[in-house]
């Protein structure tokens, strides 16, 4: 395939890629100075990213550019395949980017494909927390586990549902691409849905009921055998592996609807972060309340067969949704892109890196990459030099075309581990939050536990329902944030999104600490007030103060994870190198598992050598934990400041349209 341009009626043929007659081409565009007409068909539009790098060199020139499609291949004249015709004519002040490209996937995407995704993304959440939310009151009753051991499984099981998506993230990067590891997974998931309900539905999948002994004057309960344990730890496994391949592609996919070269798609990409979480939050908020009460109230069969028919509603409407989406194919493994990096830069640690950076190896860049429709050129970056040294070309590879990777790489491969270095420390900082959000689900419940939840006199609310205001007020902000503050934002800072994704997470840090502080002030007007009823040794009564002092701290937990998390989500998508995309959200959802796994920590620590968490809250200091992690995240946010101060975005204060000048004038420079 190739490209034709006609400037002022003088035909210009160039071969994609190739570089071939582009000297003539930019001549032709320079004596056109933006007038006259320009006409420019390119074949194969398939390689959008050669497509996109000449709109933007026109664009960049003062043309208009207006695009439609064209059903004649230009060079071949076979009439097979699709092609883009491009006509640009002058006027820089009115410039009008294409909105089209000729492959199908690029014209349809935006907001009309979010719905399906969408759907599938709350139906994996609505069947996820439904299961896990109550799962301990179903081992315990239903599987007889004595609850140290059902608390093991139930930890586990979350852990590993946090580590998964790194290797769901890897597989969807380097080899199947987003929607196969999510179209897989989704069925992987469904199965491991249908089996734990079937472990509910039948009696032979659970132990015996227990029987009461009237000479011990107890129930004697029966354990789970082996099979019955394989075939429920069967459903476990079916679902991690599920939740590994849903949880880290699915934001990535739906961003990838999105074309970021386009100033109104680019723009459309900052809201549906607020809206992908919007969703999830609608259906932890479902599960909490609806799934919960059902299990409860109903029975185990509808309490797991309810998520499982909304995982099945939602992975048909994923599939029915296939022809509106936009696909980016995998690029290979960007481990080992990774890696080849570190060993050639370790092979030249003994050079001296020349002073002009120019003359680092640049040539084909983007290696396999070019052929990725959105990828954006990376530019030397002044941290980290010592990966620099990767790049320099020596005189025994001087034919750098023909030098093997793992002794010379590319600045835009070097600069792709620099990325994820410079993402390090924030991801660092993000795992504490979780550490203390996590928290509305255990200690807040005791506080909760022990305090008077009666509204009016027919109802008392259940304990652990408190959190359902974290999650009212997130799925209140978000969307005041998207369609009002947003834009006032905007006009304000001059920034597209409104904030970075860096202050919109400081933000949440912030916020984060107040909620510490508000629990623990609750905690001391609790603790108070049992001292002053005589019940500081009575744990079995309830200490006469409204469990709805609790709301304040629950609601700057839901406040703090809309900031935090939307914009660490945001972050990590914007700011991975094109080629690991998915392991950047993987990183996100890594930061929960981490952040439960160093609550466990602190936890156990801090009750082994202090009196703050006995079982008797009244006598406890559960105030001083709080306090503590109030003040260890004071310490993270400092540090967190210092990070994001330390931390330049991915060509940072370069102009967008300068990849496509570097490269072109690479192209032109003689072999």
């Amino acid at each position: 395939m190739a490209t034709i341009v006609s400037v002022n009626h003088t035909a210009i043929c160039i071969h994609d890629r190739k570089g071939t007659d582009l000297s003539t081409l930019f001549q032709a565009l320079e004596l056109s100075s933006g007038h006259g007409v320009c006409e420019l068909v390119i074949g194969n539009m398939a390689d959008s990213c050669w497509g996109s790098r000449l709109r933007s060199l026109l664009h960049r020139q003062g043309f208009q550019v207006e695009e439609h499609i064209s059903s004649i291949d230009p060079v071949s004249d076979s009439g097979s395949g699709s092609t883009n015709e491009i006509t640009c004519g002058g006027n820089a002040e009115k410039a009008n980017l294409a909105t089209q490209v000729g492959s199908k996937t690029r014209r349809i995407g935006g907001w009309i494909s979010t719905p399906f995704i969408f759907g599938n993304e709350m139906g994996e959440r609505l069947a996820g927390f439904g299961l896990s939310m109550n799962l301990i009151t179903f081992l315990t009753l239903e599987m007889h586990m004595p609850t140290v051991k059902a608390a093991n499984i139930i930890t586990n099981f979350g852990g590993t549902c946090g580590l998964t998506p790194l290797v769901g993230a890897f597989i969807a990067d380097a080899y199947l691409g987003r929607f196969k590891t999510i179209a897989i997974t989704s069925i992987i998931y469904m199965l491991g849905v249908v089996l734990l309900t079937l472990s509910a539905a039948f009696s032979s999948l659970r132990p015996p009921s227990c029987n009461y002994h009237m000479g011990v004057s107890s129930l004697i309960c029966k354990e789970p055998s082996s099979k019955q344990l394989w075939y429920f730890f069967s459903s476990l496994f079916l679902l991690a592996v599920g939740t590994g391949g849903i949880r880290p592609n699915t934001a990535p996919f739906g961003a990838d609807q999105f074309d970021p070269s386009h100033p109104k798609e680019k723009n459309q990409l900052w809201h549906f972060f607020n809206w992908y979480y919007f969703c999830v939050g609608i259906s932890i908020l479902g599960a909490l309340t609806v799934i919960v009460w059902v299990q409860d109230n109903v029975g185990w069969t509808w309490g797991f067969g309810i998520p499982a028919g909304a995982m099945a509603i939602a992975l048909l409407s994923f599939f029915i949704g296939a022809p509106f989406f936009r696909y980016m194919p995998p690029v290979g493994s960007p481990f080992t892109r990774i890696a080849q990096v570190i060993v050639a830069s370790y092979r030249k640690r003994k050079l001296s890196l020349p002073s002009d950076t120019s003359l680092l190896h640049r040539r084909n860049d983007k290696g396999e990459l070019i052929n990725y429709p959105a990828v954006i050129e990376l530019h030397h970056s002044n941290q980290f030099t010592l990966l620099d040294k990767a790049a320099i070309v020596e005189e025994d590879n001087n034919m750098s075309s023909h030098a093997s990777r793992w002794r010379l790489c590319t600045v835009h491969q070097i600069e792709e581990l620099k990325s994820l270095l410079r993402m390090a420390p924030i991801w660092m900082t993000t795992i504490l939050v979780s550490t203390v959000i996590v928290q509305q689900g255990t200690f807040s419940v005791q506080q909760a536990r022990t305090m008077n939840r009666w509204m009016g006199y027919n109802f008392q609310m259940p304990a652990a329902s408190f959190g359902v205001f974290g999650i009212l007020m997130l799925l209140t902000w978000v969307p005041i944030y998207d369609l009002y503050v947003m834009g006032w934002l905007k006009k304000v800072t001059g920034n597209e999104r409104g904030v970075t994704p860096l202050q919109r997470i400081g933000a949440g840090l912030f916020i984060a600490i107040l909620s510490m502080v508000a629990a623990a002030a609750v905690e001391v007007k609790r603790r108070n007030v049992a001292h002053r009823h005589g019940l500081l040794d009575r744990p079995d009564l309830t200490v006469p103060i409204s469990a709805f002092w609790l709301v304040p701290q629950h609601c700057l937990f839901g406040l703090a994870e809309s900031f935090v998390f939307i914009g660490e989500l945001e972050f990590f998508y914007d700011q991975s190198p094109e080629s690991m995309r998915s392991t950047g959200t993987a990183l996100f959802w890594s930061t929960f598992a981490l952040g439960n796994y160093v609550s466990t920590a602190l936890v156990t620590l801090i009750d082994h050598n202090t009196n703050w968490l006995e079982n008797n809250l009244n006598r406890a200091h559960l105030d001083h934990f709080y306090w503590f992690l109030a003040v260890l995240s004071t310490v993270n946010l400092l540090f967190f400041l210092l990070s994001a101060h330390w931390f330049r975005y991915r060509n940072e204060g370069l102009d967008p349209d300068l990849d496509i000048h570097l490269e072109t004038s690479a192209a032109l420079k003689p072999n």
